[in-house]
């Protein structure tokens, strides 16, 4: 926001965050991100009496006795706007009450700044619309108590300085720096989305050779809602109640809970109702469409991310070749050395020819002069690293054979395979991508095309190697995908819905595996990787770090 787009009326309850953590408010309000926790949720539920609006309050010139609820009110003079969860009074003498789902704080006064400051600013909004208002109460649920918050002087300037400090933040355009250490961040619902410890970390390592602050592991190791895949031709989703159910013609197939799905995805010849597809899209589940061969075709989603800011800078490093550069080496970098680290675990006759050459060009990647030098660079890596991938493989079966990396249409089993995770990577960095603010479809490497996800391709290059390669060989060598698995079709080869379906458990097992972080040394799963590595190109654009640092593999 520059000065003039920052609204006239600020929420008094972005004030309390702004109080308690600038960066905290500048995500919420000016990007737009939120993220749910036991605490917000359980808060939600402590409100719910006091959310009902109820009563009425009476002009400030009528003296009568009211108790209202669920009251807003807007303050021009201050700038202020807020919803009191209750106000009482006696003619024109009230008090405001804020309930707090906690208990009484052992701090002076009762009650932290950041409440009183809030309440304060509630009792300011009050006076200016003709009120008298002295004092405001604070109710903690969980001691049954109510603490009272006198409006002394030194309040009320408080107060009025951090509006005025609050609205220079949002004018500024500029995130405010993450907390160090804070015992502020273990509780904060968007810890996963500031990333305040891994910030901090790569900072220090930019500054020094090695950083020595200790990340604290804020994301949860994995998500609790798990994707649906559907690929059967002709089958139709349906909804009934709180499920989706999956029919092919007469027969139901199988059903899954709506509030567990993170995503759907359908393929081919798959179906839904408009009930479905309604519900999916009020909930902002995202639903992916592919091709029957897994060929991805686009998406449907509720209301688009909120982080304007996010996207307007992404496509102002996007028009600067330089900066473009400067993050596509790191992308390319990633993809060889990941490269190189499969084949130095899995191929028992690789030659440290072979492993030195793609060191080489990992490096000569962060140093390449443009993009033509940098595809080039990553040409002759792919065509290293290929060459050995037939080595990957412990059968020797003919129908399993790899020459070489082929498509439209794969004239092979393993490439069929290869393509078809390709597609579904593809998708599953374009949910990310969108559920973290950005733009799919401008990428730093990869060049805008009609309909061409550059972002999310610019994305999983490192990670091709280690998710989609790495699953193609381990289903061949452990004797998941057999003959039967496989359809050959003039000049290509394809997969049979069996196939498919093992294809795609194969997938899901590996991006749910944990994972330690190199850089930050907590676990959690690929899947929630992609999201922490999304995160980091978005500091990147934010001016927080410098340099984009790759997920490497060890």
């Amino acid at each position: 926001m520059d000065g003039e787009e920052v609204p006239d009326l600020i929420p008094a309850r972005m004030l309390n965050e702004f109080t308690y953590c600038p960066r905290l408010c500048y995500i919420e309000w000016v990007q737009g991100e939120f993220e749910d926790n036991a605490d917000t949720v359980d808060g939600r539920f402590q409100h719910r009496r006091v959310d009902q609006s109820r009563g009425v309050v009476p002009d400030s010139e009528e003296i009568k006795e009211f108790n209202a609820r669920s009251v807003d009110i807007s303050a021009p003079e201050t700038g202020i706007i807020c919803r009191l969860d209750l106000v009482g009074g006696n003619g024109k003498s009230v008090t405001p009450v804020e309930y707090k789902r906690g208990s009484v704080p052992d701090v002076e006064g009762g009650a932290y700044e950041s409440d009183k400051v809030q309440l304060c600013a509630q009792g300011l909004a009050l006076k200016e619309n003709g009120y008298e208002c002295s004092e405001g109460m604070i109710y903690f649920v969980k001691s049954k108590r109510k603490v009272s918050v006198p409006f002394d002087d030194y309040l009320i300037n408080r107060t009025k300085e951090l509006l005025d400090s609050l609205r220079e933040m949002a004018a500024s355009g500029k995130i405010p720096p993450p907390l160090i250490d804070s015992p502020k961040c273990i509780r904060c619902s968007i810890s996963g989305i500031c990333l305040p410890d891994e910030i901090n970390s790569l900072r220090e390592s930019e500054k020094a050779d090695e950083g020595t602050l200790q990340v604290r592991k804020f994301l949860p190791a994995r998500d609790d809602q798990v994707p649906l895949y559907v690929s059967g031709y002709g089958q139709l989703l349906r909804k009934k109640g709180e499920r989706i159910e999956i029919w092919s013609k007469k027969e139901k197939l199988g059903d899954a809970k709506i509030r567990e799905l993170s995503q759907v995805s359908l393929y081919g010849g798959v179906s839904a109702t408009t009930p479905v597809f309604t519900e999916l899209l009020q909930r902002n589940i995202p639903i992916s469409y592919f091709s029957y061969g897994g060929w991805f075709y686009g998406f449907s989603q509720g209301n688009s991310h909120k982080n304007v800011e996010l996207r307007i800078k992404q496509f102002s490093v996007a028009g600067d070749n330089e900066k473009s550069l400067k993050l596509a080496q790191k992308f390319v970098n990633g993809k060889i050395l990941n490269c190189r680290t499969i084949l130095r675990r899995n191929d028992q006759g690789v030659s440290t020819d072979v492993l030195s050459s793609l060191k080489k060009l990992a490096n000569d990647a962060e140093s390449s002069e443009n993009f033509r030098t940098l595809l080039g660079i990553e040409g002759g890596a792919a065509q290293i690293y290929f060459s050995r991938f037939n080595s990957l493989l412990k059968s020797q079966d003919e129908w399993f054979l790899f020459n070489n990396r082929n498509r439209r249409p794969p004239k092979d089993p393993v490439n069929a395979v290869l393509s078809y995770l390709y597609g579904v990577m593809v998708k599953e960095f374009f949910v990310t991508l969108l559920a973290t603010g950005f733009d799919p479809y401008l990428g730093f490497y990869h060049q805008p095309r009609y309909g061409r996800p550059a972002l999310a391709l610019d994305l999983m290059e490192e990670f091709r190697p280690i998710i989609a390669d790495s699953v193609t060989f381990t289903l061949f060598n452990n004797g998941e995908l057999s003959e039967s698995d496989f359809i050959c079709r003039g000049l290509g080869v394809t997969m049979t819905p069996e196939g498919k379906k093992t294809v795609l458990n194969g997938y899901e097992r590996r991006i749910n595996t944990e994972v330690k972080h190199p850089l930050f040394g907590y676990k959690v799963s690929y899947r929630r990787i992609f999201e922490v590595q999304a995160r980091l190109i978005a500091r990147v654009l934010d001016g927080e770090i410098d340099e984009y640092p790759p997920f490497l593999t060890r």
